[in-house]
């Protein structure tokens, strides 16, 4: 491992326990027992750093939506990989990450942003259109207009003037909003599919 992948490593591992603002470049030294000059020596601040580590991720879960659609033998079964796949990324995220990204790192948040509208309302387009084809979601639905209802869903999630962390579980806002989508969009043919894959994995 590089050292610069030590440190967005690191890095992210102590933004995901308290948030962006709150850590230091000291910390992130401390955390990774190296010097803070070492870390200048390739990230020339914290806002350089957080922008190295969102398109990492970024990179990460693009990665893991194609492999998951090439595993996945029909729609429904990638709607269910790709819940299982955000259950796990949304365990690992911090409301306040979110925050802080929106607040005080604009060009992080602008390839956030752009990200969502290139890959992943693309990605769902894509998902939604094979479906229908499939038989096993809706010809009526319009893939343009549902597929941005759904990334802005998962967005309003993560708000929290709306669900306070104090009252709300976030993977449990997710899950709600996603089942929630998958009923909404399935005909017979999908629901019966999605009850079925449901049990198996809850069995």
């Amino acid at each position: 491992m590089s050292q610069t992948e030590r440190i967005i490593i690191g890095g992210e591992e102590l933004f995901l326990k308290a948030g962006i603002k709150s850590v230091t470049m000291d910390d992130i030294a401390k955390h990774l027992g190296m010097s803070k000059k070492t870390i200048y020596q390739f990230f020339k601040d914290k806002n350089e750093l957080v922008i190295a580590l969102v398109k990492k991720k970024l990179q990460d879960d693009e990665e893991q939506m194609s492999a998951i659609i090439n595993r996945s033998g029909n729609v429904i079964e990638e709607m269910i990989n790709m819940m299982k796949c955000s259950e796990e990324i949304f365990s690992r995220i911090n409301p306040i990450v979110i925050h802080d990204l929106q607040k005080y790192h604009a060009e992080a948040w602008k390839q956030f942003q752009d990200f969502k509208a290139d890959v992943l309302i693309h990605t769902l387009e894509e998902l939604l259109t094979k479906g229908i084809k499939q038989g096993y979601i809706r010809p009526d639905i319009d893939v343009k207009i549902i597929a941005r209802m759904r990334v802005s869903q998962v967005e309003m999630g993560f708000d929290t003037s709306i669900f306070p962390v104090s009252g709300f579980n976030i993977w449990k806002v997710q899950q709600q909003f996603l089942e929630h989508f998958n009923y909404g969009i399935c005909t017979l043919k999908g629901y019966k599919l999605l009850n079925e894959y449901k049990n198996i994995n809850e069995n």
